[in-house]
């Protein structure tokens, strides 16, 4: 009932899908229609110039009043292509040149890898726009021209504000900014407090995982958030009662060294030099897929801000602000290297988590040391690190079999105790415990394997869910290790048929029948423990067919070691200690 409510009922009756135009149509300056790569629609956009009058974009308060045509500047190295705008005079859109945007998947195993990966599509405003009033944006529109490094952005407003903007892209997927206001009027200028766009997180694609993985991060420094958009803007609440979805994130900081906005293998992060005195997010509704939708896919995307402070400038005074922007993948290697070029913990996206990340991040070096070294496919090095990972665990492992043998071997004799000292079951436990003690035996013996191998399987989970080289990745039969191994779809239910997570299930299900049962577990509980398994199916079944290989191969090592630890003889049982000895007088 689990799977079918989460993989049948949500999908197709929740949310509300309204019909959907089955053109791209421009409404109110925002794109309406099928969803393509950021490519196709930079071209549209090119080819039909907006020039609405008093265009207001929902989710910020960027205005165009004016009746200029966009003006758009393409600036390209070897990491992106980058698309300047003049509506708002910022980067609107950026394509990574070495990431496709589709990757061919159970639907279309024939089809090539299309398009390329795009950040910022879809976004309500430009990254750097200057939003909050008619004292900062005037009518909206920026002249741009090229310069030696990049595209420079710039505009004079009425009240004698001139706002100046410089990009720069460089190497690491790294693009300089600085911005200068300059009040070039007799009187002095107060400005209000203003909204620095950091840019819109989107899905990459229909296939693209949504819910869990779009939002916003930001850090101190120190310690990362992550705000999953899905989430905070979610309108069902605690046991899914509806709740009224607050109309924006907004929290008030001062040591905010960077945000970014980001989806499950790409972000895009804003490094500010000067500290602002917040972050603020909203949502921004996206044109859905038009015929066949995939059910993970996300109807909306989030569109984020650094918040500025009030300034007033005196006559002929400058203010300079400079930034680093990353609009790239979320490869570790890259943003490490990032980090320690910026002096800060922008490789904090990985979002590895503060407590186990250090398994996650040990995990993925050794997966790319591995495919490097030996230059195998990423599914062959994920067995390959099962297999040394179940090496590293086999003494502590086999040590605990034995453990549980021996209390199975001493079963008789523990009930007779408890036979003998039912009416003093103090006397009964110690009693107990001195037979264990005598026979070698740890209590914890069974469960302790399991325990330390706990952090080891939390932080695979968490390395496999943002590990972009597993984008793409073959093995046998899976087209993408990112996403699950669906074969094809059940008839009638459009219910997704994947092999690998029921492999799973099944060995894992094996494996329990063949541990030994603790002692003394009621044969009721013994029933449901083995088939306890079938719970993974739940979580893991849309997860990452990487995942479910892992997990596959290590339970099948596991029931290997079992039946090589059973082989060998359990030690003779010491005969329990019914009565202390007799004192000689």
């Amino acid at each position: 009932m689990l799977v079918v409510w989460q993989f049948v009922i949500v999908p197709k009756y929740w949310p509300y899908k309204p019909p959907q135009p089955s053109a791209h149509t421009v409404t109110n300056g925002v794109v309406q229609g099928t969803l393509t790569n950021g490519s196709n629609v930079h071209q549209q956009l090119e080819q039909a110039p907006q020039t609405a009058a008093s265009m207001t974009h929902p989710g910020s308060q960027l205005e165009i009043t004016a009746e200029t045509p966009e003006q758009l500047l393409v600036v390209s190295n070897e990491n992106a292509r980058y698309t300047f705008t003049s509506y708002g005079g910022g980067l609107k859109l950026v394509e990574l040149l070495a990431y496709p945007e589709t990757i061919p998947s159970w639907r279309n195993k024939k089809a090539q890898a299309g398009g390329l990966a795009s950040l910022n599509t879809y976004t309500p405003s430009p990254t750097l726009a200057v939003l909050d009033g008619s004292a900062v944006q005037g009518d909206g529109v920026f002249t741009l021209m090229r310069t030696a490094t990049g595209i420079r952005a710039e505009k004079t407003l009425t009240n004698g504000l001139t706002i100046v903007k410089d990009f720069s892209p460089t190497t690491n997927f790294l693009v300089n900014a600085s911005v200068w206001l300059e009040n070039h009027s007799t009187q002095s200028l107060s400005l209000p407090e203003q909204e620095w766009t950091v840019g819109t997180a989107t899905p990459m694609n229909p296939d693209d995982r949504g819910t869990p993985y779009i939002g916003m991060m930001w850090s101190d420094g120190d310690k990362m958030s992550d705000t999953a958009g899905a989430t905070y803007f979610s309108s069902r609440g605690i046991a899914c009662m509806p709740r009224t979805p607050p109309a924006e994130y907004r929290l008030s900081q001062t040591n905010i060294a960077w945000a970014a906005v980001h989806n499950q293998y790409f972000a895009l992060a804003v490094v500010p030099h000067d500290s602002p005195t917040g972050v603020v997010m909203r949502k921004v509704d996206l044109p859905r897929p038009v015929g066949e939708e995939f059910p993970m896919y996300s109807s909306n995307g989030y569109t984020a801000a650094l918040v500025y402070p009030a300034i007033t400038l005196s006559t002929n005074q400058i203010v300079q602000r400079q930034f680093a922007l990353y609009i790239g993948p979320k490869e570790y290697k890259t943003l490490a290297r990032v980090a320690t070029e910026l002096n800060n913990n922008l490789d904090a996206i990985m979002n590895f988590g503060r407590i186990l990340g250090f398994f996650s991040k040990a995990l993925l070096l050794t997966m790319n040391f591995l495919h490097a070294a030996i230059s195998v496919p990423y599914g062959w090095v994920i067995v390959l690190i099962t297999v040394l990972l179940r090496a590293v665990f086999w003494p502590l492992t086999a040590a605990g079999t034995r453990s549980m043998k021996r209390m199975q071997a001493l079963q008789p004799q523990v009930k007779a105790i408890q036979e003998k000292y039912k009416d003093d079951p103090v006397k009964a436990q110690k009693k107990q415990m001195e037979l264990w003690k005598e026979n070698k035996v740890n209590p914890m013996g069974g469960c302790l394997p399991a325990l330390i191998q706990m952090p080891v399987f939390i932080g695979f989970y968490t390395m496999i869910r943002t590990a972009i080289e597993l984008r793409g990745a073959h093995f046998l039969w899976v087209t993408d290790l990112s996403k699950p191994d669906t074969l094809f779809l059940v008839p009638g239910i459009n219910f997704p048929f994947n092999l690998l997570p029921l492999l799973m299930v099944g060995v894992m299900v094996w494996q329990a029948h063949l541990t030994p049962p603790s002692p003394g577990m009621d044969p009721g509980q013994q029933k449901m423990m083995r088939y306890m398994p079938a719970l993974f199916l739940v979580f893991l079944y849309n997860y990452s067919s990487g995942m479910a290989l892992y997990m596959f191969v290590s339970t099948l090592l596991g029931i290997i070691q079992t039946k090589l630890t059973k082989t060998q003889p359990a030690p003779a049982a010491t005969p329990a200690l019914t009565s202390p000895p007799k004192k000689k007088k």
